[in-house]
């Protein structure tokens, strides 16, 4: 997997503040997207153990309450970041206790196999659906197009 941007304290990608990492790679090419640079797979770094391991101790570093973990991109639920993504989950779920963990994606939940579907497991939230030029809205908050929905997948903590 590849990342286009990491930020170790964000307040803009969900509530409070926040760890968020942009991925690369997102067969979606929404029409008006803010990020294409983050579509091609390869764009960006390469994500290592070094950078998951940093995102963890970002997380639990007690210097700033963050609540959680934003994955963004690109698209999270690409086929190819699903791997890697799940392992990420799966660590500050285990080792991150309290944080949350919210996660943009094109896909809609419906349209996802069952290995995406693993990743969701240890999300908290997801805000679903290609971002929509002729639906966009900069009213809504933590997306982009009304057609977007935020689901929230477990009790807010």
């Amino acid at each position: 997997m590849n990342y286009h941007n990491y930020y170790p304290v964000d307040v803009v990608n969900g509530p409070g503040t926040r760890c968020t990492l942009f991925v690369s790679g997102c067969v979606h090419q929404c029409r008006g997207c803010y990020n294409q640079s983050t579509w091609r797979i390869d764009a960006g770094h390469v994500y290592t153990q070094e950078m998951e391991d940093q995102i963890i101790a970002d997380l639990n570093d007690s210097r700033i309450k963050r609540r959680g973990l934003s994955l963004s991109g690109g698209d999270p639920l690409h086929p190819a970041n699903v791997p890697a993504i799940l392992q990420l989950v799966q660590r500050v779920h285990a080792e991150c206790p309290g944080k949350d963990i919210w996660l943009w994606s094109g896909y809609r939940l419906e349209e996802l196999d069952d290995q995406q579907k693993a990743v969701l497991e240890y999300v908290d939230v997801v805000v679903d659906g290609k971002f929509e030029t002729e639906l966009h809205d900069p009213e809504l908050i933590w997306r982009g197009s009304s057609n977007q929905v935020i689901h929230y997948l477990k009790d807010p903590k």
